[in-house]
């Protein structure tokens, strides 16, 4: 996997799981807070998507994954 297929399966999981955690008909809710994590997320990959930056992109590189095309 490049590191911005790796982001990608990041910011899904972490979509997924504050949606579980803030929606209250979910089995695992938490509090509807972890929504605000939700939009950080989005948030996040339109900035990226806008500058060709990311932060968690970086995070990633440095932890040895190779960049993609």
């Amino acid at each position: 996997m490049n590191s911005w297929q790796v982001v990608r399966v990041i910011a899904g999981f972490f979509i997924l799981l504050s949606l579980a955690l803030g929606i209250p008909g979910s089995p695992i809710f938490v509090n509807q807070w972890w929504l605000a994590f939700t939009a950080f997320v989005g948030i996040n990959l339109f900035q990226s998507g806008l500058t060709k930056w990311c932060l968690m992109e970086s995070i990633v590189r440095k932890l040895g994954i190779k960049a993609g095309n």
